[in-house]
């Protein structure tokens, strides 16, 4: 029997930063089970540099993003998502649209690293620990067993799951973490 593959759509305000990091991780540590998109309810055009920067650092692909409006998901023709997660305060906030086939929402808060002030390297910083928080929930993510997936029991797991704190500590300067 082959395996079904799940859609999963990321949403943030302006689709510049948290929602491409977690669009990329999940491209490629889905392994096949998961088509993975983002999008912004009031998407800016433009893709923060350091996102991609840091997705690339970590030997994500880089290539194939653009900010997008949630509503190309919404339309007729758009594929049936079958998660919607928030990862920013302001989006899960919002009224979203109504989303074709129900999928289960849930919401992964992630403070805005393009909102830190300071050096270059204190900012880039910041777009590693919020890499490092989306890739440790979107690992326990896809290791759920695919029998737990289904609509009736999956949401309280997505809503777990958002609440996780990092399972790695950092120390300042990200010392600890393995570029890849």
């Amino acid at each position: 029997m082959t395996e079904r593959t799940y859609n999963v759509l990321f949403l943030c305000t302006g689709n510049t930063a948290r929602s491409i990091l977690a669009e990329g991780i999940l491209r490629k540590d889905g392994q096949g089970r998961f088509n993975a998109y983002s999008a912004g309810s009031q998407p800016r055009g433009t893709l923060n540099p350091l996102a991609l920067k840091v997705l690339g650092d970590y030997g994500y692909p880089t290539d194939g993003y653009r900010s997008k409006s949630w509503d190309e998901f919404a339309a007729p023709g758009a594929p049936m998502m079958d998660f919607v997660l928030t990862v920013c305060d302001s989006a899960a906030g919002e009224a979203c649209p109504v989303w074709p086939g129900h999928p289960s929402v849930a919401h992964w808060g992630i403070d805005d690293p393009a909102t830190i002030a300071g050096t270059d390297a204190e900012k880039e910083q910041a777009f590693v620990r919020a890499f490092q928080f989306l890739k440790d929930r979107i690992s326990t993510f896809v290791h759920l067993p695919p029998a737990t997936l289904d609509r009736f029991t999956i949401g309280t797991r997505l809503q777990a799951i958002g609440h996780l704190e990092r399972t790695s500590t950092v120390r300042a300067g990200g010392a600890d973490m393995h570029r890849k």
